[in-house]
């Protein structure tokens, strides 16, 4: 092996055996305008009132939120299936499934409590409050 094979080798060993993401400054560019863009369109529908209806406004800007997650993961965090034998990822997924499965049980659990618990009131108790 010559001598630029090995500094080569030697450049890119972390010394865990694993290689290190190799990232380019367009890759870094380009996530740049992306989190910029995801970040003015949001400002702009809330500071012009495009959308007109609040809650479409929220649920836009929520929808552009989890998209500025997924681009700063996959370019700024360098997430994807072949970083570190796909743990990342697995790990990523895990937790999405903890996260819904917890906000969906602590809804479902706040909703029936909700439903269940809270005294009804008749049209008879309603004419007679003050």
């Amino acid at each position: 092996m010559s001598a630029a094979h090995e500094a080569h080798d030697l450049h890119h060993d972390t010394g865990h055996g694993i290689d290190a993401p190799h990232v380019s400054l367009r890759e870094y560019a380009t996530g740049f305008i992306a989190s910029v863009v995801l970040t003015a369109i949001p400002f702009w529908l809330v500071m012009t009132g495009a959308l007109g209806d609040k809650t479409l406004t929220a649920l836009t800007i929520a929808l552009f939120a989890v998209a500025q997650v997924i681009v700063h993961m996959i370019f700024f965090l360098h997430m994807n299936a072949k970083a570190e034998g796909g743990w990342n990822l697995l790990a990523l997924i895990f937790t999405i499934i903890v996260i819904v499965i917890a906000l969906t049980g602590s809804l479902w659990v706040m909703y029936h409590l909700n439903h269940n618990m809270m005294p009804q009131m008749t049209a008879h108790q309603a004419d007679a409050l003050p």
